[in-house]
């Protein structure tokens, strides 16, 4: 067995494997558009085979037909070490081609980017994590603690087919496993002035998807009706719509916006009872926006649903809201919802999941930033909080540690966080390079 040299970046053939890997995985179109119209087995296949042929044995498991998510465990050379969670999902959010400027599942690779849904989010993190154990397995290389690495369905929906399955009905598969890596962190985010920051994910909202629910007196469009359904919930919705949720500051967002300040020369506490959340927001410039969706809760209206002919009042509305609960959130979230609602509208959750939080003083995150400082000492990382959730939140149900961490290096003007479901997603292949070598060194000495 080769001793492991973590000061090294792994074989050449790598870096042109995580860029036809990428371009592959984009041209297998597992469109994820909710109640199950979902089939990612096509793409669970492909990781599979690729598994397989360096020696490491993929499993294969459904909860339906078609939704299929790949789990596989290399075995690390401590066996009294904890194991570790690698896991990125299969499927994308929908893409009209005719927005597009390349055609969204074509994987075009041209003028050093590849093209495509999927690109950041996230079979990039898929291709590198793949190519990365490929390296491995023709080096001969072990890491240190168990990696288990997982593939899942269903994550751009409710996680029911994907990870949450695999929480639910193979916890076994994950044995031994306290902390896991997968999306949204450690890529490049230009603050201005020159700076360069990464991002590392340790927390998460929670989810509170509500389905509002409106009773009132049918009847014809051209008579008074003060128990009007559509009315009354359309008051509801502009209250929730309108609400000002008080700041809530969590541990992991009070660290991002004290070392934020520290990066920018602002001399102030952010532990300090007395904190200016706002002001201090205001004199971060670009940086703002990484923190800003996370002081505090949110309540967005997305959906309405009445009627059936213009002059005839239901007796029934509908409308949905895409909740976001802080860590520690959720009792105000439920409460506020009740006084917005008022007496003629009820609230359900229509899917909810955890917020998460993970500590930011941990070993595991210090490996986490040396990782990244190593291939770009120029760049600050630092912690936040990501404003959605991830497949991190039905693997925490196993006491699994959540961290975002997909390593990219992009050029200034490259907007990572605008082409999240955004048209015209795409990844610059020098990013994914850089990406296979962090996440390399940093899987070798986790």
């Amino acid at each position: 067995m080769t001793p492991i040299d973590t000061s090294g970046a792994p074989d050449t053939a790598v870096l042109d494997e995580v860029v036809a890997f990428t371009s592959d995985l984009i041209r297998i179109d597992t469109t994820n558009r909710g109640s199950g119209d979902c089939r990612e087995r096509p793409a669970a296949e492909y990781v599979a085979e690729r598994l397989a042929d360096a020696g490491i044995e993929p499993t294969l498991l459904e909860r339906a037909p078609g939704r299929t998510n790949v789990v596989a465990r290399i075995e690390g050379t401590d066996p009294s070490a904890d194991a570790l969670l690698v896991h990125g999902h299969l499927d994308v959010v929908p893409a009209e081609p005719a927005d597009w400027t390349v055609h969204p599942f074509s994987g075009e690779v041209s003028d050093g980017v590849v093209w495509g849904r999927g690109a950041v989010d996230m079979k990039n993190m898929d291709a590198m994590v793949l190519s990365v154990v490929r390296a491995w397995a023709r080096d001969g290389i072990r890491p240190r603690r168990d990696i288990v690495l997982a593939y899942t369905a269903d994550e751009e929906a409710s996680a029911e087919d994907g990870s949450g399955f695999l929480a639910d009905r193979h916890p076994e598969l994950f044995e031994g496993c306290t902390e896991g890596i997968s999306e949204s962190g450690a890529f490049t985010f230009h603050a201005g002035h020159g700076m360069a920051l990464y991002p590392i994910a340790a927390g998460e909202r929670g989810t509170g998807w509500l389905k509002l629910t409106a009773h009132g007196r049918a009847g014809h469009g051209s008579k008074v009706n003060h128990a009007n359904a559509v009315s009354r919930l359309a008051a509801a919705v502009a209250r929730i719509g309108s609400h000002p949720w008080p700041v809530r500051l969590t541990p992991t967002v009070r660290a991002a916006l004290a070392e934020l300040a520290a990066l920018h020369g602002i001399d102030t506490d952010a532990y300090a009872e007395d904190f200016d959340t706002e002001g201090l927001l205001g004199k971060l410039g670009p940086a703002a926006a990484l923190v800003e969706p996370t002081i505090r809760n949110s309540a967005n209206p997305t959906v309405l649903e009445a009627g059936y002919k213009v002059n005839v009042i239901p007796g029934q509305a509908t409308a949905y809201v895409d909740g976001r609960m802080v860590p520690g959130g959720e009792e105000e979230f439920r409460t506020t919802l009740d006084q917005l609602t008022g007496p003629d509208v009820e609230w359900e959750f229509h899917h909810r999941e955890v917020a998460l939080q993970a500590p930011v003083d941990s070993p595991t995150f210090a490996k986490l930033r040396a990782a990244v400082e190593r291939f770009d000492p120029a760049g600050h990382v630092v912690p936040y909080c990501m404003s959605g959730g991830t497949d991190a939140k039905q693997f925490s149900r196993l006491g699994i540690t959540g961290y975002g961490f997909s390593p990219l290096k992009l050029p200034p003007g490259f907007d990572y966080q605008a082409l999240f479901h955004g048209v015209d997603e795409r990844v610059p292949v020098s990013a994914l390079h850089f990406g296979v070598r962090v996440l390399d060194h940093y899987l070798k000495s986790a």
